[in-house]
């Protein structure tokens, strides 16, 4: 039997909001502490959770709209970013080392526009491997984390392609909206981080035993480049489709893509379904269990004390760092427009949300966005760039490491910039 978290009413006790908790902690914890026992088993923690919590909305408080929504959002959602992880896959960049600190930030900031039009997750997987054959003679953990900063985490900023905005773009968030109000924090973040980024490569070049001359560009080759041609077709199904035909053309482009792609193509990109279907176990608990704290997360902004943009900004961020920014991006989200009495479930509201006001989103957005990248466990692509690097035997920051050397000292700085520049009023 189901324990007796509450009446037969609408409104779900707060103890189901319980499963939702153990899983943030498994998935930001697990592999830390426990990464053999986390690999065997996560799939059937998140299998676990998901039916306690579903099965109380179905069968406790009858709420079987919310479960419908929430699987539908899961299937588009899946559907969407692994067709960008196919045809990103499909992909290899050829280069030549070595590169010299110009040419490297050039990469970081071509790497970060790419992460609006492929996602971050595929940005990451497409990148990491020039980019470290690009710097092997004299890569250090510094290479790392700045790609993590730029290309995994604050470069997506703009386009919902991937985790955490296209769960806003699954709730009626306009396409374009993120880039049209987001540019100007954007583009001042992305050239701090790259400013800094130079500055610290050119100490790390004269540091260097080797002087090389740069490598010529035209050096350079892309294998796969048919495949943006998908991304453009899988762009412009999300752009301009209505919902019943966007799916469908999304996953025929990535069926195309895999079918045309040559196999010596993905096998140079060691191209497998492994993170594809890791990320499927986790966010089918991630939708799952936030049922209910959608909904709180609604009714509570005022007891919580978010009443500002300033106060949404860094509230989504730092939780956004200690535990994941997709989940922490839809919760405070919903926060936001429940301030206004509005759903979140609701397009309708969500349009007049957005209409009246979105400065609360705006802060949400990139909170989320930017500070998932304080911590290896903020964001999904972090944990699989620095899993690639080590595979590669590449010097790589450890967690604490990470978070004390690289992301507090250079990108809260420029995230309290940000925050005074535009959310201080």
């Amino acid at each position: 039997m189901l324990p007796n978290f509450g009446p037969a009413t609408g409104e779900p006790n707060p103890a189901i909001m319980l499963p939702f908790g153990i899983l943030l902690l498994a998935i930001g914890f697990g592999p830390l502490i426990a990464r053999y026992h986390w690999e065997r088993h996560y799939h059937q923690l998140c299998v676990a959770l998901t039916g306690v919590v579903c099965a109380y909305e179905l069968f406790v408080i009858h709420q079987s709209a919310r479960v419908l929504d929430a699987s539908i959002d899961y299937v588009t959602f899946m559907v969407v970013v692994g067709s960008f992880f196919v045809v990103s896959g499909g992909i290899h960049l050829r280069v030549r080392a070595p590169s010299s600190p110009a040419r490297n930030t050039l990469f970081l900031f071509v790497g970060a526009v790419l992460a609006n039009l492929i996602g971050t997750i595929g940005a990451s997987m497409l990148l990491i491997r020039p980019w470290i054959t690009m710097n092997k003679s004299r890569v250090a953990p510094m290479h790392i984390a700045f790609f993590i900063f730029l290309v995994s985490n604050i470069g997506g900023a703009l386009l919902p392609v991937g985790p955490p905005l296209f769960l806003g773009f699954l709730k009626g968030v306009p396409f374009w909206w993120t880039v049209q109000h987001c540019w100007r924090e954007w583009l001042i973040t992305i050239g701090i981080v790259l400013l800094i980024f130079f500055v610290l490569d050119s100490i790390n070049l004269h540091a260097s035993r080797n002087h090389p001359h740069e490598s010529d560009l035209t050096s350079w080759r892309c294998d796969g480049a048919h495949n943006f041609i998908f991304l453009f077709v899988i762009l412009a199904a999300l752009v301009a489709m209505p919902a019943s035909w966007r799916e469908p053309v999304v996953v025929l482009a990535a069926l195309g893509s895999y079918l045309a792609t040559p196999k010596r193509i993905r096998d140079a990109n060691n191209f497998t379904f492994a993170p594809l279907k890791e990320v499927g176990w986790l966010f089918l608990g991630i939708f799952g269990t936030m049922i209910p704290v959608l909904e709180f997360m609604e009714n509570s902004a005022g007891r919580l004390g978010l009443n500002s943009d300033l106060t949404f900004y860094w509230a989504t961020g730092m939780l956004s760092a200690l535990l994941d920014n997709a989940p922490t991006y839809l919760g405070f989200f919903a926060a936001a427009v429940g301030l206004y009495g509005l759903d979140i479930n609701d397009s309708s509201h969500v349009a007049r949300f957005i209409g009246e006001n979105g400065r609360e989103l705006i802060a949400v957005s990139l909170g989320a966005t930017f500070f998932g990248a304080l911590t290896y466990i903020g964001n999904a692509p972090n944990l699989l760039v620095k899993t690639i690097a080590e595979h590669a035997r590449v010097p790589t920051p450890g967690f604490v490491e990470y978070i004390w050397k690289f992301a507090l000292p250079i990108l809260l700085p420029a995230f309290a910039l940000v925050s005074i520049s535009f959310f201080s009023r």
